[in-house]
């Protein structure tokens, strides 16, 4: 087929991370897949700076990755392995320490930009004679008849599809036509980003710090630096946005407890609004959502992609498996049992890093001492913590 044509099995909205590791996981299947992006993706050197959004990739979104083609041109640009985790209270000296080697792992999983993840993906796309990667395009409508979906796109073209899919953000327009509801928590934080070297080597660690204000995590990248997320309340990181360089940087130090001895931004800070979104359902006639479309979670656990790319292996099997027994892989039926996959897993996650931000939040003294007798006595229990690093790496 001609990658650009007027009918498709899937037209997917959003060629992010997760957008795109479905539609590369549909087109390796034998399925006619175009993907609508509005933005032209840039193109990625090795020699640009890094970027300030990053992801901890879990050893199973690594192989979902992989399945679609995109792992090992992600490993040929940059990325770092980490092997160990540390999580300690600002309040106390609850503290737990996690290691790949006691699992007999080589690492927990990978620290990569988004924009690196995103550049192999798009020569992954490249890849597939089946999928057509429209951009810059949007959805602008739909309209379902007789089992198919027209999507009228921005370009004044208008293609038909068997499943339209919103992989379109948090701000899902597919979502809005497809009428679907969503459930809002705001947090009333922002999460604020940089690039920085730290005095001291990070030994491949991606270390937490848990204070009242908001977790501060520190996570490795080559070249000796690292990249910080730091949650606060929307005006107290708007404080430090503000500040200058000098300044930031013995905020930075203090709050990390000079673990890593001083730290020095490299990079801009950017911060972005946290909210936590549940949509009612995930499917309607003709239409699923995946990723932020569908779900967005608190980032204190850097699980909001892995479970988007969980969303993507999961619709991706529910098309393989369907396509054997009907004729209509994507069926109301079929897309139900993607919806009973993932929906309760997404909620639990959310409710879980809710759970995790209410309870290193609180500053009642004797929870405060309870939370670190917790995190100590959890340290000593091999198995129990064994078994986080397994379920957390996917494994």
């Amino acid at each position: 087929m001609t990658k650009e044509q007027l009918d498709y099995d899937v037209v997917i909205a959003g060629g992010g991370m997760v957008g795109a590791t479905l539609g590369c996981l549909l087109a390796k299947q034998g399925c006619r897949v175009a993907i609508v992006e509005p933005y032209v993706p840039a193109p990625f050197s090795l020699n640009d700076a890094y970027g300030l959004r990053v992801s901890a990739i879990s050893r199973a979104s690594q192989h979902a990755l992989m399945q679609a083609g995109a792992w090992s041109f992600i490993t040929d640009l940059r990325m770092t392995p980490y092997e160990a985790m540390c999580v300690w209270d600002a309040t106390g000296h609850g503290e737990i320490h996690f290691s790949a080697a006691d699992i007999g792992e080589p690492d927990l999983g990978a620290i990569i930009e988004n924009q690196v993840i995103q550049a192999g993906l798009s020569q992954a796309m490249d890849s597939y004679d089946n999928l057509a990667f429209l951009a810059p395009v949007s959805v602008d409508a739909c309209h379902y008849a007789e089992s198919q979906i027209a999507v009228e796109l921005s370009s004044g073209k208008t293609v038909t599809t068997a499943l339209l899919v919103g992989a379109d953000g948090a701000y899902s327009k597919v979502r809005t036509l497809a009428g679907i509801d969503v459930q809002k928590n705001d947090y009333n934080q922002k999460g604020l980003v940089a690039v920085v070297r730290t005095e001291k080597a990070h030994q491949l660690t991606a270390w937490q710090r848990f204070m009242p204000s908001g977790p501060l995590a520190f996570l490795p990248l080559n070249e000796g630096k690292s990249s910080i997320v730091w949650t606060l309340p929307a005006d107290k990181a708007d404080y430090y946005l503000a500040m200058s360089d000098d300044a930031f940087n013995v905020a930075i130090t203090a709050a990390f407890d000079q673990r890593l001895g001083n730290v020095r931004v490299v990079s801009q800070r950017v911060a972005f609004p946290l909210m936590g979104q549940q949509a009612e359902h995930y499917i309607a006639e003709g239409i699923a959502l995946v990723g932020d479309a569908a779900h967005t979670i608190h980032p204190l656990a850097g699980q909001g992609v892995n479970l988007g790319i969980k969303d993507a292996v999961a619709l991706a099997e529910v098309f393989v498996s369907a396509k054997k027994v009907d004729n209509s892989p994507f069926s109301l039926k079929a897309l139900r049992r993607y919806e009973r996959a993932r929906r309760g897993d997404n909620v639990l996650t959310q409710k879980a890093m809710e759970g995790f931000k209410l309870l290193f939040g609180n500053t009642f003294i004797p929870l405060q001492f309870a939370r670190n007798m917790g995190l100590s006595a959890v340290n000593k229990v091999i198995p129990v913590k064994n078994e986080i690093m397994r379920r957390a790496m996917g494994l």
